[in-house]
C-alpha cells in the first residue's frame, strides 16, 4: 500500500515537472492541486503551486493560499513577499523580508526593488552596491544598470552622497548617466548624452531583429526625456514636436503618456486651454500612482490646479488646491498661493492677503514669499498701511535694502515723513549692532545720511556717514558731509575732524580767463560763443570798452520792406486784402462750362427753353462792385455756347451678349 502511494505521487510530480518546464502553468496548477488533495502535508506540492500562481500573475491567490497555509508556506518568504509587491503593497513586502534573519541573493534584489519603490534610494544604493560586489553571475548589466537608476534619483533629490562612475556602453546605462546629468541640472550635457543612448538603442535593437514599430516603442521614452532637456532649455517648439509625435505612436506605457501630456500642459501656460485639459485627462489617470514618482504625482497635482485657474474655474481650483494639501502637506505654501490668485481675480484681495500671511506661520522656509504676495496684493487693491505693517513683520527681513526701500517709498507715498525716518534708523541702528552684511550697504548708509540731513537730523546721518567713512576710508566727500554734520550738533568733533581734511593752496597764481574758458560747468559750444564775444577787435586798444565781458548788444540794421510794382499811395488800400480770396465779397467762383445745360429746366426740355430757368442766366443777377478801386470788375457777358461737343456712340463689340 505504501509502495503504491510513493509510485502514485512520484508519477504526478514527473508529470508536475514536466508542465513546469514546458511552461504549461495551468496544467501544472492542475497537478498540483491533485497532489494536494491526496497530499495535504506535501510543501514542495504547494510551493509549486504558489509559484504557477504568480507566473500566471494571479498574485492575489497566491498570497491568499500563502495566508491561508501558515505551517506549508513557512519557508515561502520571497515568494510572499513578490506577491505583496506587485501586489502594490511596498510596505508589508518589506515588512515580510525583514522578518527573516539572512537574506539571500534573490531576497537583497527584491528588497533592493521594494525600497526603490518606496522612493528610499540611500538604502537601496546601499544593498545594490552590496549585490554586486558579492555576486558574479550573467546579470551583472541588469544590476549596474538599476544602480544607476537609484543614483540619478539621488541627484534629482539633491543627494550630497558620494556617487561612483559607472559605465555607459549600454543604452540603458547610457540613459540613466543622462538623467543623472540632469538631476544637476546640466541639460545640455544630458541632451547629448540622450542622444548616444538613442543611437545605441537602435542599433542594438536591430541587431536583434526587432521590428519598427517595437523599435519606436523603445525610443519612445528617451525621445521623451530629450524633449524635457530641451523644455529647460528655452526650445520648447522642439519639445513640443517631439512630445506631439510620441504621443501619436499610442504607448503602452500610460506613465509615458502623463509625463508627456503632462509636459506639454506646462508649454501652454495659459494659453490653448482646451488642449491642455485634453492632455490634463491623460497625466491624471487612474492606476498612474504605481507608475510614477512622488515627485512626479506633485507636479502634475500642481499643474492640474493652475489648469483650473488659467480656466477660471474658482469653485474648482479651490477644492482642488484643499486636495492638493491634504494628499501632499509639503505643497501647502504653492496650493496657498494658487487660491489667494483666483481670490485676487474674484475681486477678493483682502480674504488672498489674509490666507497668504496666515500660511507664512506654518512654512518658514517660504515666509518672506508667502508676506511679500501678501503686500503685492494689498498694493493692488491701494491699501497702504496694512502693507506697511506686513513688510515691519517680517523679523530680520525687514532690515533687507529691498524692504527699507519699499517701506520708506510706502511712508512717503502716505506723507509720513516721520514712518519713513524710524526705518532708516532702525535699520541703520540694526546693522551698527549686528555688524552684519548682505553686500555692498554703501547705497542704504549714502540714502539714510542723505535724508537724515534734509529732514534736519544730524544725529542720525552722522551714524550713517560714519558707516560710510569705514567702509571707504579715503573718501573725502564723505568726510566733509561728516563734519557739516557734526558742526550742527558738536562742534569741537567737527573741529578735529576737519583737520583730515586736504588743506587749500592759495600759493600759485590763478589763471582766471583760463577757468571762464574752461568747460566744467559750460558745454564746448557755449564756450566757443563766449570766446568770440570775448575775443577783442583788431583795433581795439586795452582798456577800451571792447574789452569787457558784457557788451551791449549791436543794434541790427532794419531793412526798407518791398512794395507792391502798382503801389498807389493815395489811394485807400483795400479792406479785405488780408482775407483769403475765396472769402471776399467779390469773389466768384469759376464755372465749369462743359455741364452748363445739364440738369437746367424739367426733364425732356429744349436747350434753349432752359435758359428761363438759369438764375445765372437772369438780368437782374450782376455782380456787385469790388471795394478795391483800384482792380474794378466788369460784368459778365451772358451767350449761348458756341460750340457743343459730339456725343461719340460706343460701338458694340461682336459676340458679347453682357
Amino acid at each position: 500500500m505504501a509502495a503504491t502511494r510513493e509510485s502514485n505521487l512520484s508519477a504526478l510530480y514527473v508529470e508536475l515537472n514536466r508542465f513546469g518546464q514546458n511552461g504549461e502553468y495551468e496544467r501544472a496548477l492542475k497537478t498540483a492541486n491533485k497532489i494536494l488533495q491526496q497530499f495535504p502535508d506535501e510543501e514542495k506540492a504547494f510551493h509549486c503551486k504558489v509559484v504557477c500562481f504568480i507566473q500566471l500573475s494571479r498574485f492575489h491567490d497566491g498570497l491568499k493560499s500563502i495566508l491561508n497555509q501558515p505551517k506549508l508556506s513557512s519557508e515561502l518568504i520571497f515568494e510572499k513577499a513578490y506577491c505583496q509587491y506587485r501586489l502594490n503593497q511596498p510596505q508589508e513586502a518589506l515588512k515580510t523580508l525583514n522578518s527573516t534573519t539572512s537574506l539571500s541573493l534573490k531576497l537583497k534584489e527584491l528588497k533592493a526593488q521594494i525600497l526603490y519603490r518606496l522612493e528610499r534610494y540611500e538604502e537601496c544604493f546601499d544593498v545594490y552596491r552590496d549585490i554586486i560586489k558579492n555576486s558574479t553571475d550573467d546579470y551583472e548589466d541588469e544590476r549596474e544598470t538599476n544602480l544607476a537608476a537609484v543614483v540619478a534619483n539621488l541627484c534629482l533629490e539633491g543627494s550630497n552622497r558620494d556617487i561612483p562612475q559607472l559605465r555607459e556602453h549600454t543604452y540603458e546605462l547610457s540613459y540613466n548617466s543622462s538623467c543623472k546629468l540632469i538631476g544637476r541640472n546640466q541639460y545640455s550635457e544630458a541632451e547629448r548624452k540622450l542622444k548616444v543612448s538613442e543611437k545605441l538603442c537602435r542599433e542594438s535593437l536591430e541587431e536583434d531583429g526587432t521590428g519598427e514599430e517595437e523599435i519606436e516603442d523603445e525610443l519612445g521614452i528617451i525621445k521623451v526625456q530629450l524633449a524635457y532637456c530641451l523644455q529647460m532649455q528655452g526650445r520648447e517648439k522642439e519639445a513640443q514636436s517631439i512630445y506631439t509625435a510620441a504621443l501619436k505612436q499610442k504607448p503602452d506605457d500610460i506613465g509615458l503618456v502623463a509625463i508627456a501630456s503632462n509636459n506639454m500642459v506646462a508649454i501652454n501656460k495659459d494659453q490653448n486651454v482646451f488642449d491642455s485639459k485634453k492632455k490634463m485627462k491623460s497625466a491624471t489617470l487612474e492606476g498612474l500612482e504605481h507608475k510614477l514618482t512622488s515627485r512626479q504625482r506633485k507636479n502634475i497635482a500642481l499643474n492640474h490646479c493652475l489648469l483650473a485657474l488659467y480656466t477660471n474655474q474658482g469653485e474648482q481650483c479651490q477644492q482642488m488646491c484643499e486636495k492638493l494639501v491634504s494628499t501632499y502637506p509639503d505643497m501647502a505654501a504653492e496650493a496657498a498661493l494658487i487660491r489667494a490668485i483666483q481670490l485676487a481675480k474674484d475681486g477678493k484681495a483682502k480674504e488672498a492677503a489674509i490666507i497668504l500671511d496666515k500660511e507664512s506661520k506654518h512654512d518658514q522656509d517660504k515666509k518672506l514669499a508667502m508676506k511679500l504676495a501678501a503686500v503685492q496684493l494689498l498694493l493692488a487693491e491701494g491699501d497702504r498701511k496694512e502693507s506697511c505693517r506686513i513688510l515691519q513683520n517680517l523679523g530680520e527681513a525687514t532690515f533687507k535694502p529691498g524692504i527699507v526701500s519699499a517701506l520708506v517709498t510706502l511712508y512717503l507715498a502716505d506723507g509720513s515723513r516721520d514712518g519713513a525716518s524710524k526705518v532708516l534708523k532702525d535699520a541703520v541702528d540694526w546693522y551698527r549692532k549686528n555688524k552684519e552684511s548682505t553686500g555692498d550697504l554703501s547705497t542704504l548708509w549714502r540714502q539714510a545720511a542723505d535724508f537724515h540731513l534734509r529732514g534736519g537730523e544730524p544725529a542720525v546721518a552722522a551714524k550713517s556717514l560714519e558707516e560710510l567713512l569705514r567702509i571707504n576710508p579715503g573718501d573725502k566727500k564723505t568726510l566733509a558731509q561728516l563734519v557739516v554734520a557734526y558742526a550742527q550738533f558738536e562742534p569741537t568733533k567737527a573741529q578735529a575732524l576737519s583737520k583730515q581734511l586736504p588743506q587749500l593752496d592759495f600759493t600759485h597764481s590763478t589763471d582766471v580767463d583760463a577757468l571762464e574758458t574752461s568747460n566744467w560747468m559750460m558745454g564746448t559750444k557755449v564756450i566757443k560763443k563766449t570766446a568770440a564775444k570775448v575775443e577783442p577787435s583788431p583795433g581795439s586798444k586795452p582798456g577800451t570798452p571792447g574789452d569787457e565781458l558784457l557788451q551791449k548788444k549791436k543794434a541790427k540794421r532794419k531793412r526798407k520792406g518791398k512794395l507792391p510794382k502798382n503801389y498807389d499811395p493815395n489811394a485807400t488800400p483795400d479792406p479785405e486784402r488780408w482775407l483769403p480770396r475765396h472769402e471776399r465779397t467779390g469773389y466768384r467762383k469759376k464755372k465749369d462750362r462743359r455741364n452748363k445745360d445739364i440738369g437746367k429746366g424739367t426733364q425732356g426740355a429744349a436747350t434753349g427753353a432752359s435758359d428761363q430757368y438759369d438764375i445765372t442766366k437772369m438780368p437782374s443777377q450782376q455782380s456787385k462792385a469790388s471795394p478795391n478801386l483800384n482792380s474794378p470788375i466788369q460784368p459778365e457777358t451772358t451767350g449761348p455756347r458756341q460750340q457743343q461737343r459730339k456725343v461719340q456712340q460706343k460701338k458694340k463689340k461682336k459676340g458679347g451678349k453682357w
